[in-house]
């Protein structure tokens, strides 16, 4: 395991070097020998095509209220910079990623994109933001790996992001939909692109919220995820 994930080790670290190896796999387009069953399912050929991911990813800037100048860490951002508008938000951008080709991808590229606004992707995990100072963003984005953690890793990130967010900030993050028709295949694919996913009840998400002091002001429901904006 590489050492930038050992030298913080703790009880998570297995969990997340797992979505890393999947991430790092599919970023380096390699192939996943998957069973027959699972490559005929319909799912899995959009995830092939690649038109799966555009279908379930949040609009996360439909709930952010992006306003000029202002600091956004984007947890999990992948590639981001280089395919959403963050130009056009005209919003200062600081990624955090796990998977290591897709930090490496976007720390190359973003800063020929536009050198003024990207500020660059550290490599770690979104419960370890201790690159960031109190108070110091206007708005964190979370989407797409909340689904691979139980509660009590989401606990510990919703105290991490709520330390660096400033006084009113908004933290956008979405969890999987456990009813929605789409989720138990999505699971299955997951599962055999190696790692679990949990199905944790929404009511439960708005509890922990709720019990860590802060507010959910708004919501949208997806195809997979339910998306929410929450403020302290």
């Amino acid at each position: 395991m590489n050492k930038s994930f050992t030298s913080q080790a703790d009880e998570w670290t297995e969990a997340i070097a797992q979505v890393q190896k999947r991430y790092d796999r599919e970023y380096r387009n390699e192939a996943f020998d998957l069973p027959a069953e699972v490559e005929s399912m319909p799912l899995f050929r959009e995830w092939v095509s690649h038109s799966l991911s555009s279908k379930i990813a949040s609009p996360f800037w439909e709930l952010a209220q992006f306003q000029k100048n202002q600091r956004c860490l984007d947890i999990g951002c992948g590639v981001s910079f280089l395919i959403y508008p963050w130009r056009d938000w005209e919003v200062y951008f600081y990624g955090q990623e796990i998977s290591f080709v897709a930090k490496d991808a976007l720390n190359s590229r973003g800063s020929q994109l536009n050198s003024k606004l990207f500020k660059g992707v550290q490599l770690g995990s979104a419960h370890q933001l201790n690159s960031y100072e109190n108070g110091f963003f206007d708005r964190v984005i979370a989407t797409g790996f909340s689904c691979y953690y139980p509660l009590d890793y989401l606990k510990i990130f919703f105290r991490e992001a709520k330390r660096v967010l400033k006084p009113n900030g908004i933290l956008i993050f979405d969890v999987i939909s456990p009813d929605l028709e789409l989720a138990e295949n999505w699971a299955i694919l997951e599962m055999y692109l190696g790692v679990e996913v949990f199905f944790t009840p929404l009511a439960e998400i708005t509890e922990l919220i709720q019990s860590m002091g802060g507010k959910v002001t708004a919501q949208k429901d997806g195809s997979l995820f339910r998306m929410y904006r929450v403020q302290w």
